[in-house]
């Protein structure tokens, strides 16, 4: 079938809201209830794919549009697409130009994912920039430079925090003292809260409910802590050393267990945190050490790529004690999501695929090389339609909807 007449077939279908990095709970993983379409056995026709220029943004979605960033000159520009067609539907291009002292060498980014809450999309540069814009038009509403205003940590490769929402305010990491965390209302940028001493690195945030209250937990340059939501105040915080202070993945959290764990790559390993109203590490090794891609605990197992700059064999850990299950080589590294017990994935060499992981091993169900290097961005499922993106194209790819299996 040819691409154009997909487009009309799926022009109809109705697309699930996807607004933050992570989706609804920062988990990677596909609500239950959803149906989740098969891979196909010719393999994923291409609906529409377009060049986008530079950066690992990942994806959201609202009322039929795709929106992310990306690089060009100086310029950090945030774009909404059709996601039936891909066209563009605006665009405000942010002047976003790089220290002397940044390292770009994998990329000038952006590296952060918009958030959509109600008509406001916010966005973070790469520069350390947040601004919150209209949804519809792109129009700047208010925006704050936290490297200057706050004196936030300046991130050699780039600021790299998606911003997260709670109730009525936005909350990014910031860094410094006083300035760890930083909450500012979301209809007109005034400071709410700003909390903690650690330094900033390079992951983003996720709520947990813990302890009798809702919780930050948020991925610092040393350690890993947990804020209450409300107030900012830290209440209890890990410590997590690596090479050069970078931690990259978001913390993956187990909810049905109360338990925590967080990896990175550059000799930090992993560890599993017990959370309740303060923290207790249960366990700390190096055989998870995942990089800058992402993790999902699903079932009391926490599945992710680890490796940094070697193979990167995807890992299953049991969550309370630490336990490697198995380790697959199947992808070079991994970004995906889980629905269910099924994967959708890119891989750093271009490969899209789907598999079943469950804490008794691995399968693959089809894989198809559609992407080029680099593509470290995480995918998003529109009904049967798979956003896929590596660091210069984005495109849309049809798997068989659940009507046909």
């Amino acid at each position: 079938m040819r691409p154009f007449l997909i487009s009309l077939l799926l022009a109809n279908l109705p697309a699930a809201d996807w607004l933050q990095w992570g989706g609804p709970k920062r988990s990677f993983q596909i609500p239950a209830g959803v149906k989740i379409p098969r891979w196909p056995a010719t393999g994923p026709k291409q609906i529409w794919t377009r060049d986008l220029g530079d950066g690992y943004s990942s994806m959201v979605t609202a009322g039929g549009n795709i929106y992310t960033l990306y690089r060009k000159g100086a310029q950090d520009v945030v774009i909404a697409l059709s996601a039936t067609t891909g066209e563009t539907v605006w665009e405000n291009p942010i002047n976003a130009a790089h220290t002397p002292d940044m390292n770009v060498e994998a990329g000038p980014g952006p590296h952060s994912t918009p958030l959509i809450v109600n008509n406001r999309l916010f966005v973070t540069t790469v520069v350390g920039q947040l601004h919150a814009l209209d949804l519809n038009t792109g129009k700047r509403i208010w925006s704050h430079d936290l490297w200057t205003e706050y004196k936030g940590t300046r991130l050699d490769r780039g600021y790299a925090s998606s911003p997260i929402a709670y109730k009525d305010a936005v909350i990014v990491p910031v860094g410094g003292r006083g300035h760890a965390l930083m909450a500012f209302r979301q209809d007109n940028g005034d400071i709410v809260w700003s909390k903690g001493d650690m330094q900033n690195a390079f992951s983003s945030p996720i709520l947990i409910s813990a302890g009798g209250r809702d919780q930050l937990v948020t991925f610092m340059a040393r350690e890993v802590m947990g804020a209450d939501a409300a107030t900012g105040d830290v209440l209890w915080s890990v410590g997590h050393q690596t090479q050069y202070d970078i931690n990259a993945a978001t913390p993956a959290w187990c909810e049905d267990i109360g338990v925590l764990v967080v990896a990175s790559g550059y000799d930090g390993g992993a560890r599993g945190i017990k959370v309740d109203k303060t923290a207790k590490e249960l366990w700390h090794h190096k055989r998870l050490r995942v990089h800058h891609t992402n993790m999902v605990c699903k079932d009391g197992v926490v599945y992710g790529s680890s490796g940094d700059f070697g193979p990167a064999p995807f890992t299953a850990v049991e969550a309370e004690t630490g336990k490697v299950l198995w380790q697959d080589r199947a992808f070079t590294k991994a970004s995906f999501l889980l629905a269910g017990n099924t994967m959708l994935a890119t891989d750093d060499d271009g490969s899209v695929a789907m598999a079943t992981i469950s804490r008794d091993g691995f399968k693959l169900l089809g894989e198809a090389q559609l992407l080029r290097s680099n593509s470290w961005t995480v995918p998003l499922l529109l009904d049967s339609r798979l956003i896929i993106r590596d660091r210069h194209r984005i495109a849309a790819i049809a798997l068989e909807s659940p009507a046909q299996q």
